[in-house]
């Protein structure tokens, strides 16, 4: 807080320098590039850094509809550290008519919500219960897990929440009451009472509502939050799920997936419970990222921009994947909550500019690691949401979110960049393009500005690279190589704040806002000149990147890499 109140104090003469400096300083440079005389691969000078790009294979692959984010149940008198930061968005009383919700629903499609958390294992649902049973809203009692005692998801809400979601195209997946009836003996679960969601899930298939998925649980794994499931007898509960899903479906195109467990990772737990759970079970095996600690810390910025702390997720991406690979070949991998710092996040923080440094290196890691989804803590409530909690407004990473939707393809590349590790770089196929291309995001953690060169590259030769995939000793595309004329120009966004913790953003310069009517702007991008005449024969070019946050789309084409056009994302850093 003190650090929001120096920058205050920063005079408009100060503020307009700044910016007249990042205008110049992030403008592309065509004069150092790399010579093509010899076909290989350029040299790193002492005052540049060069990204290398892997063009030739694919790494991994998302789903289209990678972003994601939540919604949950807590109610107004969730309060965290003397802040209730939920305010009317839970599940129950999400004012569904705002007209920015519905805009925001549809700036993000392809989209998928997850619908769920802490709260979700106690919600009884409206259907099949005894007819004097009267359906109660979630109130506040310390006698009960987690504080609150449990309430009830009536038919009519449900309804309506799938009204808006089919309207906006908004895929849903539905977490389940995995504590419903369940018998306790001692510190141990007994199986699972599945009568309630059993006639929740017919009602919904009776209504024409369509669920992507259907989720068993939050956060009842090895590290659960309140308690803790074997996963033996985690694993006897999905069967059972995947039987009814079966069950009710059945004569159905298409059923929807069984994601579970959504919990944190523990490497022992989730392997004994695919084990146990058998071939054919689970579809999407699901973990939450809450790494940046308590939301009451005061060290969440020097975190998020100390690529080391970033780097330690790396492990549990690498772990899961191993064992999805040798455990659970048939199953893909979400992400199915991360809001970065739990018990809501953190005012001015998680929900600034500073966070989407800590968000968008969460997207690119998560992409790397052919995880499917990314679901944001959340879309709306607590301190961590893509809109503000009172007003609907974007909060930034909202802005973040759409021009990954925008720039960031499915299929992503291997990206490695040596003796800087303050510079995070991923690289995907261009979004959208028929015609060849692809997008690399550059995020720089330092306080220095520095000079990037890239270079698309093709044919490697084996050896270790980043993230555990293969590293190559890279090869230029040969000049024999056929290759298309590319364009004469590349496309920019270049976001950048004020301050760290400035909840305006700004794209090329000018503030983000909802026009006069309340519609998003149109995220247009600035167009540089590829000047250099070394242009010819592969996608290189050099940049001097500030410390500030900004998308630039580049583009150049080739018919020698597995993308269709490229583009260019770039994100630094605004103060130190």
């Amino acid at each position: 807080m003190r650090m929001v109140e120096k920058h205050k104090k920063a005079s408009m003469k100060e503020l307009v320098q700044w910016l007249l400096t990042t205008s110049m300083l992030l403008s592309a440079s065509a004069s150092r590039m790399c010579s093509n005389n010899t076909g290989t691969s350029c040299e790193k000078s002492d005052d540049v850094l060069l990204v290398e790009v892997d063009g030739s294979a694919i790494l991994a692959t998302t789903d289209e509809a990678f972003i994601c984010a939540t919604l949950d149940w807590w109610p107004p008198d969730k309060c965290d550290y003397g802040s209730c930061a939920w305010g009317q968005v839970s599940l129950l009383n999400l004012d569904l008519s705002n007209p920015l919700l519905e805009k925001s629903l549809k700036a993000l499609y392809p989209f998928r919500i997850r619908l769920g958390g802490t709260l979700q294992d106690h919600i009884v649902y409206d259907v099949g219960l005894n007819p004097t049973q009267s359906c109660l809203p979630i109130v506040k009692d310390e006698a009960y897990m987690f504080g609150f005692r449990e309430g009830c998801l009536s038919m009519g809400r449900w309804i309506a929440l799938n009204t808006l979601f089919a309207k906006t195209g908004t895929l849903v997946a539905f977490g389940l009451n995995a504590l419903f009836r369940r018998p306790k003996i001692g510190d141990v679960w007994g199986p699972w009472d599945s009568s309630n969601a059993r006639d929740f899930i017919e009602f919904t298939i009776n209504q024409g509502i369509q669920v992507e998925a259907w989720e068993l649980g939050n956060e009842l794994t090895a590290y659960g939050v309140g308690t803790t499931i074997s996963p033996e007898q985690y694993a006897q509960d999905v069967k059972e799920l995947r039987l009814i899903i079966d069950s009710l479906y059945e004569g159905f195109p298409r059923r929807p997936l069984l994601v579970a467990p959504d919990g944190f990772f523990n490497p022992q737990w989730f392997t004994v419970f695919l084990n146990d759970s058998g071939p054919g079970i689970v579809d999407v095996v699901t973990r939450h990222i809450y790494n940046l600690g308590p939301g009451v810390s005061t060290d969440l910025v020097d975190k998020i921009l100390n690529t080391s702390y970033l780097d330690n997720e790396l492990g549990h991406f690498r772990a899961v994947r191993e064992i999805l690979q040798t455990t659970a070949p048939w199953a893909s991998s979400w992400v199915g909550e991360a809001g970065g710092a739990y018990n809501s996040g953190h005012h001015l923080v998680t929900d600034a500019f500073v966070f989407s440094f800590w968000y968008l290196d969460q997207l690119g890691m998560a992409a790397s690691f052919d995880n499917k989804a990314y679901c944001r803590q959340s879309l709306i409530g607590g301190n961590y949401g893509l809109l503000n909690t009172t007003t609907f407004q974007p909060n930034p990473d909202m802005y973040s979110a759409l021009l990954w939707k925008r720039l960031m393809g499915s299929r992503v590349l291997a990206t490695a960049i040596d003796g800087y590790p303050q510079m995070r770089t991923y690289t995907h196929c261009q979004q959208g393009t028929t015609t060849g291309g692809l997008t690399l995001l550059l995020m720089n953690l330092s306080n220095s500005t520095v000079n990037v060169a890239v270079n698309l590259l093709s044919h490697p030769k084996a050896e270790t690279m980043s993230h555990g995939v293969k590293k190559s000793k890279y090869q230029l595309i040969p000049k024999k190589s056929k290759v298309l004329k590319p364009p004469t120009t590349r496309s920019e966004y270049h976001l950048s704040a004020p301050y760290l913790h400035s909840q305006t953003v700004m794209l090329n310069g000018s503030p983000l806002e909802l026009t006069q009517s309340g519609d998003y702007p149109s995220l247009d991008p600035i167009t540089k000149e590829n000047t250099s005449p070394h242009y010819k024969q592969v996608c290189r070019f050099s940049l001097r990147i500030l410390r500030t946050v900004s998308p630039l789309t580049l583009r150049c084409t080739t018919m020698d890499y597995p993308c269709d056009q490229a583009e260019f994302l770039e994100f630094g850093r605004t103060f130190s």
